[in-house]
């Protein structure tokens, strides 16, 4: 915990003894790749999808790439992704050598706009990869719908949404398939790491392949794969932090809840929650309507840690913004650049104390009624 004169830092992820015991058993067990540590923790998360098949990997990354893998898609695809994202979500689709197509927000959950979705939908769509940002499910009601309506397959990017549902089905349990991040300043980590989920068993065997050369038996490759797979000592220290989610999980929640209920500068708008979501505050997300840059720098000041996520939409990033102008495309996202010039990202992980809590709030009134 902190006391009034220390800096409160924006993340602050947890690495105990019981971490680090795990660690150190499965480096004393000698098998440390790819054993009964990655086997149980999949399994344990399984219980977070309503008990779909789980594939860990070495990375959230990898779980995107290898789920577009499995599902065959590729060259003349195209995916409709938002571009209020990390790069990594757009990556993934070019990576396969798919093309990406942007959709706008929702402007209250920063998530894919069912109805941008559907306007993007050409004869070349295959997928649509919706993105839970921030901790808050995207629209997956209306997102499946469109789907079915037009024969596409869903990927779920929850890298930042662990035990975050939409009218109690859990994110990672609507589409083909769900993928989730271990990095470090996620809700839980393994130091490093990713699962896939998903509910066919064939596309959870051809994930299996993939992420391990192309082989279950040595030496017999059935398929062309690659080598992302999850070390026992990552999975022992994700068992761990699986124990300990759903606690920092209500911790969270009641966190932002103090931060909503607080915050009351007429420029700072706070985060929504649409109806029936569970969102589980992977950042708490505030919009500032002003001198974004005295906020923060404010907030810096006053010793509590702060950033944005992301300044720069995917589709402004030079690998996206190049081809695109060379091939004269241009999208029309307003709600994406709006978000992007407006939010700024507050500390709301389970360490924080009460007293941390109204620093926040009152550092937050303050620097919001000067704007």
């Amino acid at each position: 915990m902190t006391d009034a004169h220390e800096f409160i830092p924006a993340a602050r992820p947890v690495i105990d003894e019981d971490e680090i015991e795990a660690a150190v058993r499965v480096l004393r067990s000698g098998r440390v790749v790819q054993g009964p540590e990655v086997a149980a923790f999949e399994e344990e998360f399984s219980e977070l999808v309503d008990g779909r098949h789980c594939v860990a990997v070495n990375s959230g990354t990898s779980a995107l790439h290898l789920s577009l893998m499995a599902l065959g898609l590729g060259p003349g695809d195209e995916v409709i992704v938002p571009s209020f994202s990390f790069a990594a979500s757009a990556n993934a689709v070019r990576l396969v050598g798919a093309d990406v197509v942007f959709a706008d927000i929702d402007a209250d959950t920063f998530c894919l706009d069912p109805a941008a979705v559907e306007a993007a939908i050409t004869p070349r769509t295959a997928a649509i990869m919706p993105v839970h940002l921030y901790g808050h499910p995207a629209a997956m009601d209306r997102i499946m719908a469109i789907a079915a309506q037009h024969g596409l397959a869903v990927v779920e990017d929850a890298c930042q949404a662990h035990a975050a549902a939409l009218n109690g089905t859990p994110v990672g349990a609507f589409g083909a398939a769900g993928t989730f991040s271990f990095y470090p300043t996620k809700n839980m980590h393994s130091l490093e790491g990713g699962m896939i989920s998903t509910g066919d068993a064939e596309v959870a065997r051809t994930l299996r392949l993939l992420r391990n050369q192309g082989m279950e038996q040595r030496y017999a490759n059935e398929i062309v794969g690659a080598n992302v797979r999850m070390t026992d000592v990552s999975a022992a220290i994700g068992r761990v932090q699986r124990g300990k989610l759903d606690g920092w999980t209500e911790q969270r929640i009641a966190n932002a809840a103090y931060l909503t209920e607080h915050i009351s500068a007429p420029n700072v708008v706070t985060p929504k929650v649409a109806e029936g979501a569970r969102h589980i505050y992977h950042q708490y997300t505030v919009r500032i309507q002003g001198d974004r840059e005295a906020v923060m720098a404010g907030l810096t000041e006053a010793g509590i840690g702060n950033a944005v996520y992301y300044p720069t939409p995917i589709h402004r990033l030079k690998p996206y913004w190049e081809p695109d102008q060379k091939a004269g495309r241009t999208w029309d996202l307003p709600e994406t650049e709006r978000a992007a010039a407006e939010v700024v990202s507050l500390p709301v992980h389970p360490s924080l104390s009460a007293n941390d809590l109204e620093r926040i709030a009152a550092a937050v009134n303050t620097l919001g009624e000067r704007l």
